[in-house]
């Protein structure tokens, strides 16, 4: 044929050709080492593509792929770009058995294991094991940023980022996962999820042997125990391990509240305190407790929730050593030994430390003390039972009056499910499946389960002469007639 050249040394070099093919950097051999077949081989000298496969001398791209339609100048373009469809992958690395669409992919994987790195950095002096990893590194001297976002306008140096980062926008998730269905933007993203369904956990912590699945996880990790926190704040000096905390701290100064609630529109600075405030519209609870099945909508209360079975107060106070199950309690024990009274009475101006509150009913909203420390502001009764008509001065002594006439039992014992109107009584009949009896007599070592009936009994070693027999009898009715109602 008359287009044919006898050139065969620039049948599949030229820069055009190899422009026109992905991943164009492959280096076909010359005429002398080519092999007459079509083969599968494990060595690098050893090209799939046949002699008669690769012709020069076409003037236009005249082969078309049957798959996609795209067309090439040359069939032995042709042949690489066929196996992107049939996933053929003749080329296989002898030491770890990774294989291959091209040579020049084996090529350039092959110096992982020699550990090769032939182009160096001039300003730096990192090495790379190919030129265009060279490349891309110097634009971080340069600071050259030449792939810029049509949507956002936002700038990169490296294409494989830009390439990623379009996919915000198009929300693309080309990889799959095979397990659970769950699709990712990058193949990175893939590996790292795949390590959840295999439990693999290759990065271990030389000092206290947790496991990470992730490198960057483990590096993280390991600034707890080295104090590290390289990320601090150009506004207030306030360092951080990670820099996700402090660009969310920075938000502090900014008053950027990115996250908006589609249902109320309440606006958030962090992603987590947005997902858990959406949890109050949908109701959702997903960490359950194992053994009482009481759920909770954040993993951080399920954890303090927990300790109520285990018993464990890891907090301790530093003066006395008591200890707390949870940080708050140790910081409002605190100002115990302090003396601070950060709550005062908008009424009467009377200043308390903070303890555990009721609201109350007829006073304003406001008022932070308990109700045995604020009643200056109350005259009178003003709460009145429709059925009895008898009066109250807090609404929630009203509240628990109405279950005497409804018979209403909220509270139920988790182990018998024994029913009661009130969450103290639960508690004082909790005790009976605990064998828990915290108050002991001083004089006879007698021990009770609830404060006033060690109160009642201390009467008997107290009561003197004028203690008729009468009244130790009414004494020991009560204490029976308690017994039988709530316990």
């Amino acid at each position: 044929l008359p287009w044919i050249k006898e050139e065969p040394e620039e049948l599949c070099t030229s820069e055009e050709g190899e422009h026109q093919h992905q991943g164009g950097n492959e280096h076909v051999e010359s005429e002398s080492t080519r092999k007459p077949e079509l083969k599968n081989s494990n060595s690098v000298n050893n090209s799939p593509v046949p002699e008669n496969q690769c012709k020069t001398g076409k003037s236009k791209k005249s082969l078309n792929c049957d798959t996609c339609g795209k067309t090439f100048q040359y069939e032995c373009h042709l042949t690489k770009h066929v196996r992107i469809h049939t996933g053929e992958k003749p080329f296989f690395c002898s030491t770890c058995g990774k294989c291959f669409g091209q040579k020049s992919g084996l090529e350039t994987h092959m110096k992982i294991h020699t550990g090769e790195k032939p182009h160096f950095c001039s300003i730096c002096g990192k090495g790379f094991s190919q030129m265009i990893n060279l490349k891309t590194h110097m634009r971080v001297h340069t600071g050259e940023k030449p792939y810029c976002c049509s949507t956002c306008g936002k700038t990169f140096s490296a294409l494989s980022a830009f390439k990623t980062h379009i996919r915000i926008h198009t929300g693309e998730k080309p990889y799959c996962c095979k397990t659970c269905g769950k699709r990712f933007t990058q193949k990175s993203g893939l590996e790292h999820h795949m390590k959840i369904h295999t439990g693999e956990k290759p990065h271990s912590c030389i000092t206290c042997g947790k496991s990470f699945s992730l490198m960057k996880s483990l590096k993280t990790h390991m600034r707890i125990h080295t104090g590290e926190k390289p990320h601090s704040c150009i506004t207030c000096g306030k360092s951080f391990s990670h820099m996700m905390n402090l660009k969310t701290h920075m938000r502090i100064h900014t008053g950027e509240k990115p996250y908006s609630c589609s249902t109320c529109g309440k606006r958030f600075s962090d992603l987590s305190g947005f997902k858990k405030h959406k949890m109050i519209h949908t109701g959702e609870k997903p960490h359950p407790c194992n053994t009482c099945g009481k759920r909770f909508s954040d993993m951080t209360n399920l954890k303090a929730h927990i300790r109520i079975h285990t018993g464990e107060k890891p907090y301790c106070c530093n003066t006395c050593g008591k200890r707390f199950s949870q940080k708050s309690g140790v910081k409002i024990h605190m100002k115990i030994h302090t003396g601070e009274k950060p709550h005062s009475c908008i009424t009467c101006g009377k200043s308390f430390k903070p303890k555990k509150r009721r609201p109350h009913s007829n006073k304003t909203d406001n008022c932070p003390v308990t109700e045995s420390q604020c009643k200056t502001d109350i005259s009178e009764k003003s709460l009145k039972c429709d059925t009895c008509g008898k009066t109250f001065q807090y609404k929630y002594r009203l509240t628990k009056h109405l279950r005497v006439h409804t018979g209403e039992k909220p509270y139920s014992c988790s182990t018998c499910g024994k029913r009661f109107s009130q969450l103290i009584h639960v508690k004082s009949h909790m005790a009976i499946h605990t064998g828990e009896k915290p108050y002991s007599c001083s004089s006879c070592g007698r021990r009770f389960t609830k404060k006033s009936t060690l109160d009642h009994h201390e009467r008997i070693h107290t009561a003197t002469t004028e203690v008729t027999v009468t009244e130790l009898i009414y004494l020991y009715i009560y204490i029976y007639i308690y017994i039988y109602i709530y316990i």
